[in-house]
């Protein structure tokens, strides 16, 4: 053999049409990921706020780095072991969206501290007892920490339920040099049922208003005061209402963190709603596409009317709702995967089975290669340790590591 021809057989990515990985597989789509960043990206820089995507979602550090370079402030993670890797992945300012609370975990932030100096951490506040946790702790490290205001909904998680809570805490935070408020924050998405965009946005609303009460009452630190909400459902109104004010020391933080790779359940339906509300007014090009797929082989053809693939709940979300079947390969066969049949439709999921229902006369056998969608792809990351990234041909252009 020739060493141009070795060189050449040593280039050759692997494909997932040939069979060159074992399934089941996670696989993302570049060119949909790319799209989907730059997509957010615009809408942000279109309507003056600023991106901390929550990386919670993929916890993948190149994606990080994607995010990073392609515009975004910072990142959001859930706790300090994730603020750790948003650092790492070049984050210079990480948003833990909770609680610090226990000395564990409070030692952990302050290592943090430590070894990053440079990076601006912020942590949620919501309770006078927390406060005084916080700055005991943090004055004997002879450290500051930065800190946000949590507001919360009725029947919600975290977050004070009452403008006079929020001022109780705030006086509490400043009998302590070592602690810093910053700002405030919210998540909104707790919010839904019934009128829920009315609801969101007179909470939005009563969030900010409490925001620019407390500036004026001179309770932040100097310097740009953080307004932040958002998840993937309602981003499009925390933007309309956090910017809908004349005070130009707030600096309004989405954190949106599905949208990278976005999906085709609960993410896709929220999406439409947000694409409803803005009714085409200044939209970046296009819309978010799904661009996450669990890969699997049809396992096992039992009886008549059933398929069962081999994945599992170890290797795709189920929370809210099952996988659907998008592309069908046949190898040997099809030179390019063919849309699924409508009719197969998953029925039941096992630890590392699926049960599929098919029509009896389907064109399916043993050995098929199926596509699959997800919905809420946080529940899809945090079961691969690495995932493939692809190009449109199947390519397989690198894999990545998550960090969970």
């Amino acid at each position: 053999m020739s060493v141009a021809t070795s060189h050449q057989q040593s280039t050759v990515r692997e494909n997932l049409l040939r069979e060159d990985i074992p399934l089941p597989a996670a696989a993302i789509y570049r060119s949909r990921l790319n799209h989907n960043l730059q997509w957010m990206q615009a809408f942000a820089d279109q309507r003056g706020v600023k991106l901390a995507p929550h990386g919670k979602t993929t916890m993948t550090p190149a994606f990080f780095r994607l995010q990073l370079a392609g515009g975004a402030w910072g990142m959001t993670v859930a706790n300090p072991q994730q603020a750790r890797v948003a650092a790492e992945a070049g984050a210079g300012e990480v948003l833990i969206a909770n609680q610090l609370v226990g000395r564990g975990n409070m030692r952990l932030m302050s290592e943090l501290l430590r070894d990053y100096p440079g990076v601006g951490f912020y942590c949620l506040l919501d309770s006078v007892e927390n406060s005084r946790q916080l700055g005991e702790y943090f004055a004997a490290q002879q450290q500051q920490l930065r800190l946000l205001l949590e507001i919360g909904v009725t029947n919600g998680r975290t977050g004070c339920r009452s403008a006079e809570q929020a001022h109780a805490v705030c006086e509490e935070v400043a009998h302590w040099p070592a602690l810093q408020l910053a700002g405030v924050e919210t998540y909104e998405g707790l919010i839904h049922g019934y009128n829920a965009e009315q609801r969101v946005v007179e909470h939005l609303e009563q969030v900010r208003d409490l925001c620019l009460q407390l500036l004026r009452e001179n309770r932040f630190t100097p310097g740009p005061v953080i307004l932040s909400g958002a998840g993937s459902a309602w981003y499009d109104l925390v933007a309309k209402v956090f910017t809908d004010h004349q005070e130009p020391r707030i600096l309004p933080v989405l954190r949106p963190g599905c949208y990278l790779t976005h999906d085709r359940g609960i993410y896709e339906e929220a999406q439409a709603a947000v694409m409803q509300r803005l009714d085409g007014h200044c939209c970046p090009r296009g819309d978010l596409q799904s661009s996450l797929e669990i890969w699997a082989h049809v396992q096992s053809l039992p009886e008549p009317g059933m398929a069962i693939l081999n994945f599992g709940k170890r290797d795709a979300a189920y929370d809210a709702g099952l996988p659907r079947p998008e592309r069908h390969f046949r190898p040997g066969r099809d030179s390019r995967p063919r849309t699924a049949d409508p009719h197969w439709e998953l029925t039941g999921i096992m630890d590392q089975h699926a049960m599929m229902k098919i029509p009896v006369d389907s064109d399916l056998q043993v050995g098929d290669l199926l596509a699959l969608s997800t919905s809420h792809p946080c529940l899809t990351f945090d079961k691969w340790r690495q995932l493939l990234v692809i190009d449109d041909d199947f390519n397989v252009l690198e894999r990545v590591d998550t960090c969970f």
